[in-house]
């Protein structure tokens, strides 16, 4: 039985082999076939393997369940109980062209992980050789550019020039769902941001919301300055301890509550049309096209994140207190009467 080549193996690691070699050899097992299984893996249990390793890394829980969930669906079905050491570019191909047009972006994450979970096997040694998941230099040649075939479907939004008519109808809706969502249109907040909100993060003295790293995309602390509709919405909802929810579901107590239970309030109030996440856009589009103030201040407001590193570099303010100005405008527009003629200039323009 081989022990493995110098130098590769230490003398002190091809001891350490032999004495257990010698040990299952006691045990009446065959060391041969011993080894050989322990290099048997499925890729079923190479992926659970590698979101364990990745788990305690991810600052979201969702993310290991959008890898199991994805895998689960795409990948398994085909390749899920095959030997990581067997699988080939066809299988990766067979497994990306049904979707590879039709559901570009899914495919792309599809590769992706498989191409991480091949890695992961053959760093760990049960494949060798190429990994058949990667993209350049490779499957590039074989499928056409994600950019070429992708659609990109932006979130429906409500035309800013209406907002102010819908403000007046969601003001009337009761429950926690219709203060949920005049929170996320005022703060110009993620939907997600604003329904995992705790009280601890509120400093209602300052108006000031401070959104942590480990729940905002960017994975960057974040304040958000809170306008007086806001602070309005916040005193309605009475308070609490550091850890409670402020927008806690009235099904499941303890939990946030749902994305769904949000968008059913537009829902009822006749907008079948637009999403949650489209009131970001609706509250860009107002500040590109309604108000003076500057590109920074704005997609600050929004937590975007300046994808130029050198001007990333020099830029390292929040802007806070423009963004104060900016979201309190923004407040005052979607207050105005409904009838009030959206043409004249807006006079609280930044």
């Amino acid at each position: 039985m081989g022990l493995g080549p110098y130098p590769a193996v230490s003398l002190a690691g091809a001891r350490r082999r032999a004495d257990k070699a010698r040990s299952q050899v006691a045990q009446g097992i065959d060391p041969l076939t011993a080894a050989a299984a322990e290099k048997r893996l499925t890729f079923r249990e190479a992926a659970d393997a590698l979101i364990e390793s990745k788990r305690p890394g991810w600052r979201n829980a969702k993310h290991a369940a959008q890898w199991a969930s994805t895998l689960e669906r795409y990948v398994h079905p085909s390749i899920g109980d095959r030997q990581v050491s067997t699988i080939q570019v066809a299988d990766v191909l067979a497994i990306l062209k049904p979707i590879w047009t039709s559901k570009t972006e899914t495919a792309s994450r599809v590769r992706q992980r498989v191409e991480a979970v091949l890695d992961y096997a053959r760093a760990h040694g049960y494949r060798q050789g190429d990994n058949p998941a990667r993209w350049r230099g490779h499957l590039d040649h074989m499928l056409p550019k994600p950019s070429a075939v992708r659609s990109i479907k932006h979130h429906k939004a409500q035309d800013w020039r209406k907002a102010p008519e819908f403000m007046v109808k969601l003001k009337s809706r009761e429950g926690v769902a219709p203060k949920a969502l005049a929170f996320i249109i005022l703060t110009a907040a993620r939907p997600d941001e604003v329904r995992s909100m705790r009280w601890g993060e509120v400093d209602m003295a300052n108006a000031i919301w401070v959104m942590p790293s480990s729940r905002i995309k960017a994975g960057k602390e974040h304040r958000v300055p809170l306008c007086g509709a806001a602070l309005a919405i916040l005193g309605q909802r009475g308070g609490g301890s550091e850890d409670q929810l402020i927008f806690e579901s009235e099904v499941k107590r303890g939990k946030p509550l749902s994305d769904v239970a949000v968008t059913k309030v537009m829902r009822r109030m006749g907008y079948d049309s637009i999403t949650t996440h489209g009131w970001r856009s609706t509250f860009r589009d107002w500040a590109g096209e309604s108000s003076e103030f500057a590109r920074e201040v704005i997609e600050a407001a929004l937590a975007h994140q300046i994808k130029d590193k050198a001007e990333a570099a020099y830029a390292r303010g929040d802007l806070f207190d423009k963004r104060r100005a900016l979201m309190a405008a923004w407040s005052s527009y979607l207050s105005r009467p409904s009838s009030q003629d959206l043409s004249t200039p807006d006079p609280l323009r930044g």
